[in-house]
């Protein structure tokens, strides 16, 4: 009978990941992950609901990285300044150690529309946590979702960023080049007055 040892469930993704870049995704098995580390299909199963689970199962110490960084703002922070703490907490999660390990990931789901499937929505599902969170704090709802999703956007563009074959920068300089940017395109928004714009006409 296989052990169930400390670390098991590392050694099982990190298994798959191989199998998945060398196999392809859909030719892989959970029970071709659990032997080739020398485990049974059970054991998979006591750690992983899926295979797909073997790439999506950090959702949650995401959230808290992200949640953390809220946490941690000050009570009279305005809802970007928030989102802004949220969003360099969660490089906490997303250490020189696991580059590697995020870029093959992304490759395996880059390949996979199913698998970009759920990415999206485990990205979206992070932005309606924080958003939520944001409102609990005391922002209105359109200014709470203004803010979660310009972090949301911020952080997948420093993710690509961040996976680059030839970037050395950590995610936290990475997202704060980012945020540099969005700061200057937002502040374009200044030059744009609403009273003489247009309203769109019906039905065009």
């Amino acid at each position: 009978m296989a052990r169930w040892m400390p670390g098991t469930a590392e050694r099982l993704q990190a298994a798959a990941l191989e199998l998945f870049a060398a196999r392809g995704y859909e030719q892989t098995t959970a029970t071709e992950i659990a032997q080739a580390v020398g485990l049974t299909e059970r054991t998979f199963f006591r750690h992983f609901s899926d295979k797909r689970e073997v790439l999506f199962s950090g959702q949650q110490s995401l959230i808290d990285a992200f949640l953390a960084g809220l946490d941690s703002a000050p009570d009279d922070a305005t809802p970007i300044e928030s989102a802004v703490r949220a969003l360099m907490s969660s490089a906490s999660f997303f250490d020189d150690e696991r580059r590697a390990w995020s870029r093959k990931r992304q490759s395996i789901i880059d390949d996979n529309p199913a698998l970009q499937e759920r990415e999206a929505l485990k990205l979206a599902g992070i932005g309606r946590t924080l958003a939520a969170e944001l409102r609990v704090r005391g922002a209105d709802g359109v200014a709470a979702e203004v803010a979660a999703q310009i972090a949301m956007m911020a952080f997948g563009i420093a993710f690509t960023q961040w996976i680059a074959e030839d970037e050395k920068r950590s995610f936290a300089e990475v997202v704060m080049a980012v945020l540099r940017d969005v700061r200057s395109v937002a502040g374009d928004l200044d030059t744009v007055g609403a009273d003489g714009i247009e309203p769109p006409t019906a039905g065009v």
